[in-house]
């Protein structure tokens, strides 16, 4: 092997070994967080120093490839970022996240990317007491995202937020004719993460009711980022109510094949794998020929009414 390559398995080892070493000086940082809740620009001083010290160059730098446009970032490891606010969290327990709001609004001023995904962890917490406010910082949020891993983040306090007040799906409903293809992909996202964020409330049947409706309106979309977390959303969803998903599959399928429609098939053929196989193959068949075509233009619902 040249020795300038690295197999997968020794990167896998590394990370696993780094994480390790890290996560109770993280755990550590999270907690002494705790003393500065009262302070925002101390408590983003704190939060910065202890991300820049749980950093990792190799990560960082596949940080770039995977998320090409990201803004900048620390480089710190998800399980490190989870352990930190892990360590908040338990420090903090039984306590109100009054402060919260000023804490989010602080963080969303810092250079690096870490800081405000931590501070989607805060508004997660806030929204139980604070829905309101802590709904327009979500919403700025999604006007100034900028890369899907911001986006995928963001989307767990959305859904949370829904599950709390059912009649925040109106968020997602305006957000399916945004001209950012970020805020497009919030929709998928947000869809994908509901059955997680609460495994009861969130795999109750209108989930899949509402959920579907909206992937409907943006299946079609030309953006491959916008495609990926439909996708990702129908798989999510097969947890909810898999026969509503099988049925809506088919559906499009028929549609797809019928107007040649590249963008729409390629959603659908990334479901077919959680779904009954026999129905899956036939569906499979159905779209074989289509193919997503470069500069082909969006044929979504929202994109059509939109040009209207």
């Amino acid at each position: 092997m040249n020795r300038h390559v690295t197999s997968d398995s020794a990167i896998t080892a590394r990370a696993v070994a780094f994480v390790a070493a890290k996560r109770p000086e993280a755990e550590r940082i999270g907690a002494a967080l705790a003393e500065h809740a009262s302070d925002p620009d101390a408590f983003a001083r704190a939060l910065a120093r202890g991300f820049a010290s749980l950093a990792d160059p190799e990560y960082l730098e596949g940080e770039r490839r995977i998320a090409p446009g990201l803004g900048p970032t620390f480089g710190v490891r998800w399980p490190l970022h989870a352990a930190v606010e892990r360590g908040f969290r338990q420090a903090t327990k039984g306590e109100r996240p009054a402060g919260y709001l000023e804490l989010a609004d602080r963080l969303f001023a810092e250079r690096e990317l870490e800081s405000r995904w931590f501070a989607f962890g805060l508004l997660d917490r806030l929204l139980p007491v604070d829905p309101e406010r802590a709904w327009q910082l979500l919403r700025r949020a999604a006007r100034e995202a900028g890369d899907w891993i911001t986006v995928d983040s963001l989307a767990h306090p959305y859904g949370r937020g829904i599950l709390l007040e059912t009649y925040r799906w109106a968020e997602l409903e305006q957000l399916v004719y945004s001209p950012s293809a970020w805020e497009r992909r919030l929709v998928g996202s947000t869809i994908a993460t509901l059955p997680f964020v609460d495994r009861t409330r969130g795999r109750e049947r209108p989930i899949a009711v509402h959920g579907l409706e909206l992937i409907g309106s943006l299946l079609g979309d030309a953006e491959p980022n916008v495609q990926k977390a439909l996708a990702w959303a129908l798989r999510a969803l097969v947890l909810v109510d898999k026969d509503a998903v099988l049925d809506f599959v088919e559906r499009e399928a028929e549609r797809a094949a019928r107007t040649d429609d590249g963008h729409r098939a390629w959603v659908l053929r990334d479901v077919l794998v959680k779904l009954p196989p026999a129905r899956a193959a036939a569906i499979k068949a159905e779209l074989s020929s289509l193919r997503r075509r470069a500069g082909a233009p969006s044929t979504s619902a929202t994109s059509l009414a939109t040009a209207v």
